[in-house]
């Protein structure tokens, strides 16, 4: 099968010739390419040698509470047959989160064995991680995955160029109308198909959404078959049912009462919580935005939820492929909030993948007001407010209240036209100038 280049790529490489390569731990959803990305790292090494701790049970036993990582890497290369030599062996311990104890001795490969490169991975490991906070601190290096970003979809493609140059847009250069034009039929696309690595692939293959279709029913099937692993205090049926409501509730603060009747809230805030431990909802935090860092100003009272993926999204709540490809430009970017999903997985997805990255908005809390930001990121230590709109049209009043309120003068609004930017003069604070520059829903990479 064709492995197609993700970004992180890059960094593991990077990670490989590090003099100082910390076990490294990666994180992610289940089926996000996590397990792959290894197996093409590893073609860099002389010897792989990679064991799946669910598939290969008996191995437990050589990961022990009070482990000799020299021993049990003896013991793994006699019983598997493959070398394990420092700085020509790539170690890959998949399916970690079935054991604590290896999971714990990740940081004893750093202690005793620091010459040696090792990754582990595994599906739901946020999980176990949960139950130990402390696994690793300064010894361990986690990296997060996710789906493939907008640009991964064009570079499977082959459309490398294409992304290149993209990058070298700017407001003063945009692109040249048939290149903005052809970028915004390719995001239709990948409004449909999305980011999971089997349907990429199913899409270059045989060009089907239909097929593509049936490959995200087979994500969700699986998805809902790991509902029976988390917590027995929440139900599968009611984490379903809180999925899906995430999904229609994409956009907007989620109101517990919509998700699932007669439950009381404290049972769907830990459906909520459990669905983001694995990876299918992301939050976005309400935060008052008056300096950095955002979080230190977050409201749990106000929270959104995305979905982890689009074109899954999209398969789950039975949307035609037909509704994406023939909308005008005004109802494909303002479609059930999917265009604000977009732009937040987007940010997250090319954030440093060795930080969690966070999401947070505005909303103006005070009664009576509806003024609401959709992200607030930080740039040059700033807080940079962006905006998803549909198009030149419809008014930006929560924009100008929330940069009148904290004294800003920069902001993005990032919609399906072409790069662009325009002033703003503020008749209600002294005509103060607000400058907004304008980024293609297609080129958030650019952001980065």
């Amino acid at each position: 099968m064709a492995y197609y280049k993700r970004h992180i790529d890059e960094r593991l490489l990077q990670w490989k010739d590090s003099l100082r390569h910390n076990p490294l731990l990666i994180r992610g959803a289940r089926q996000v390419g996590k397990s792959t990305a290894v197996r093409e790292l590893a073609k860099q090494f002389r010897y792989f040698l990679e064991i799946n701790l669910e598939k290969q049970p008996d191995l437990l036993q050589m990961f022990p509470e009070n482990i000799d990582v020299k021993k049990t890497c003896e013991k793994l290369s006699g019983t598997l047959g493959i070398p394990i030599i420092p700085g020509e062996t790539l170690l890959f311990i998949d399916e970690i989160q079935v054991s604590k104890e290896a999971i714990m001795s990740l940081r004893y490969f750093k202690e005793d064995y620091p010459e040696l490169h090792v990754i582990a991975a595994g599906s739901l490991l946020e999980f176990t991680l949960e139950e130990l906070p402390s696994f690793g601190v300064g010894r361990i290096r986690s990296l997060y995955m996710y789906p493939f970003s907008f640009d991964e979809f064009l570079m499977a493609q082959g459309l490398k160029l294409t992304v290149d140059f993209k990058k070298r847009a700017t407001s003063d250069e945009p692109l040249p109308e048939k290149a903005h034009r052809d970028l915004i039929e390719q995001l239709r696309t990948f409004y449909i198909v999305g980011g999971m690595p089997a349907a990429i692939t199913e899409w270059i293959e045989s060009r089907s959404y239909i097929e593509v279709s049936h490959i995200h029913a087979d994500l969700i099937q699986t998805y809902e078959d790991d509902f029976n692993k988390y917590k027995k205090r929440v139900s599968p049926v009611l984490l379903r049912q809180v999925l899906r409501s995430v999904a229609l509730q994409i956009g907007n603060k989620f109101v517990y009462s919509m998700a699932v009747h007669d439950v009381h809230s404290s049972i769907v805030r830990e459906a909520l919580h459990l669905l983001t431990l694995a990876g299918l909802i992301i939050p976005v935090k309400h935060t008052d935005g008056t300096g950095v860092p955002l979080g230190a100003e977050e409201n749990n009272r106000y929270v959104k939820y995305l979905f982890f993926d689009l074109g899954v999204m999209q398969t789950m709540l039975d949307i035609p492929a037909a509704d994406i490809l023939t909308a005008s430009d005004v109802d494909f970017v303002n479609k059930g909030g999917t265009s604000e999903m977009f732009a937040g997985i987007e940010m997250q997805k090319y954030s440093d993948c060795f930080l969690k990255a966070e999401l947070h908005y505005w909303q103006n809390t005070a009664n009576g007001s509806n003024a609401e930001v959709d992200y607030l990121r930080v740039h040059s230590g700033l807080v940079l407010p962006v905006e998803v709109k549909a198009s030149t049209q419809g008014s930006m009043q929560s924009l100008w209240i929330f940069m009148r309120k904290r004294k800003l003068h920069s902001a993005i609004r990032t919609s399906l036209e072409n790069f662009g930017q325009f002033d703003y003069y503020d008749s209600k604070d002294n005509f103060e100038q607000r400058h907004v520059n304008i980024v293609p829903l297609y080129a958030l990479s650019n952001l980065e």
